[in-house]
């Protein structure tokens, strides 16, 4: 079984910066993928940013140059640097992961419980 446990969100004002975690415990054997997304109140949900096997990123158009994906394996941990945070920002942030678990291939997906990040004008 995998956990994903986030932390980093609160209330910060506009132009300002936050750090996102999303640490994952439990039998991994690799880490196929993480999706970051977000949800504002009465909008549907977002992806922000992922980071896959291999290294590679994405962003969406509305974060792309501001917000950064980053991992640190030895620690099972998934980073989402937010910068330059605007009101629109505010949101709760979810990470998503996909793990390989075992050395024939099974999967495991799950939700982080979420992160309020309010940006203030």
């Amino acid at each position: 079984q995998v956990q994903l446990v986030e932390s980093g969100g609160g209330l910060v004002q506009a132009g300002g910066s936050l750090r996102l975690s999303c640490a994952a415990s439990g039998n991994i054997f690799s880490l196929n993928g993480i999706w970051w997304y977000r949800q504002a109140p009465g909008k549907q949900r977002e992806l922000v940013a992922s980071i896959i096997h291999g290294g590679s990123t994405d962003y969406a158009d509305s974060v792309k140059g501001r917000f950064t994906i980053s991992r640190d394996n030895a620690k099972n941990t998934v980073y989402l640097e937010m910068n330059s945070l605007k009101p629109e920002d505010t949101a709760v942030y979810y990470c998503n992961a996909e793990f390989q678990i075992d050395d024939i291939g099974s999967t495991w997906n799950g939700w982080g419980q979420g992160t309020q990040v309010t940006v203030s004008s």
